[in-house]
């Protein structure tokens, strides 16, 4: 399942999945300029940390062929980069893609700069991909366990949002220790949280599961509690949009209560990420972390499918306002352990630098 590409007949043309139109339908969408990935991003055609920084190497891609020979290259791509990374302000991935990306753009020479920016974008997507099975070779053991205890029973596991194949380029984050189970032949449940206000789990975890065939519920947000309370889940697994170097974890709004539903029942609490969600420059995520808020009509407001076609309708009185923060910041002493592509570590930076060793500073 490609969430993005460029079109291998037309160089001039970068396609998406919208994913507003799933689970109901499979639409995709056109991009042939910076604006268009701008507005694919901000909109919400395309979410999830690692798809984000993979849009905007594309983003920056379609404007090296946008540019104008009459204006300055660099003021151009800084102003172009100045519109990307103000479309999604919490995910850092948005911020890593466009660092490298622009880097290697800077460097070229002027007739190579649109090939050295597809190259870019392109790796990025590879490295991401990698990454993204890498978590789930490492997160897979964690999964194995819990199967040789239950004897044959199925491992219940609990996600929020959506950090499967549709946020990223391949397996997903979270869900790819999920995925590598299933593979491997373990049975596996998944407790699929609505994630409210956009049901990104509703609609894109529990689509991806369904097309996988692997045995999934949907619940509202607030059962994830009394589930983990009758012991009927087994380990959560969760994705981040910007990390700390401390093991501090910004995700979905309502992950945090979920942190401290499993941590007060025993429930193992693990984040999965790759390493371009590590915000190597901060340290605590409750102060430094921005917080995206989006509009309110998000909450007073609810897309459904009816009679064949989408339709968007009003939950809440006229006259009620909502208040709309896209994410919340689980601080590190709730979570049992950060999955990477390198290894499972403490949530700490101890844990964090033992893996990545050169990200220590002086």
């Amino acid at each position: 399942m490609q969430t993005i590409w460029l079109d291998p007949k037309d160089d001039s043309t970068v396609w998406i999945i919208d994913q507003r139109a799933l689970p109901h339908q499979l639409m995709h969408e056109v991009l042939v300029t910076y604006q268009d990935a701008a507005h694919a991003i901000r909109e919400m055609h395309v979410r999830g940390a690692p798809l984000i920084g993979a849009t905007a190497a594309w983003g920056l891609y379609l404007a090296v062929r946008q540019y104008n020979p009459k204006q300055d290259f660099r003021s151009y791509l800084e102003d172009v980069i100045a519109v990307l990374q103000a479309t999604r302000p919490t995910a850092v991935d948005l911020s890593y893609a466009l660092k490298q990306a622009s880097e290697t753009i800077y460097q070229a020479p002027l007739q190579d700069r649109i090939e050295v920016a597809k190259e870019a974008a392109q790796r990025f997507a590879r490295e991401s991909a990698a990454q993204c099975r890498a978590i789930g070779v490492h997160g897979l053991p964690l999964i194995q366990a819990i199967a040789e205890k239950k004897k044959g029973e199925p491992v219940n596991i609990l996600t929020h949002c959506n950090a499967g194949k549709l946020a990223c380029l391949d397996y997903g984050t979270a869900t790819a220790p999920i995925y590598l189970a299933h593979e491997h032949g373990i049975p596996v449940h998944v407790w699929v949280d609505e994630t409210r206000p956009r049901n990104q789990g509703a609609r894109l975890t529990a689509y991806e599961l369904a097309e996988a065939g692997i045995p999934h519920t949907v619940i509202v947000d607030n059962l994830g509690g009394h589930l983990m309370q009758h012991g009927l889940v087994d380990i959560v697994f969760v994705g981040t949009d910007r990390t700390t170097r401390k093991g501090d974890v910004a995700n979905k709004i309502g992950t945090y209560l979920k942190a401290l539903a499993a941590h007060d029942n025993q429930v193992p609490f693990y984040v999965g990420l790759p390493t371009s969600t590590i915000d190597w420059s901060i340290e605590d995520g409750l102060r430094e972390i921005p917080i995206e808020e989006r509009g309110g009509e998000e909450v007073t407001h609810i897309y459904g499918w009816d009679d064949g076609q989408t339709r968007h309708v009003r939950l809440t009185p006229e006259k009620s306002p909502g208040l709309n923060y896209g994410f919340d910041v689980t601080p590190a002493r709730l979570v049992s352990g950060l999955i990477t592509e390198r290894g499972v570590c403490e949530a700490s930076e101890q844990g964090l630098l033992g893996l990545f060793p050169e990200e220590t500073t002086d």
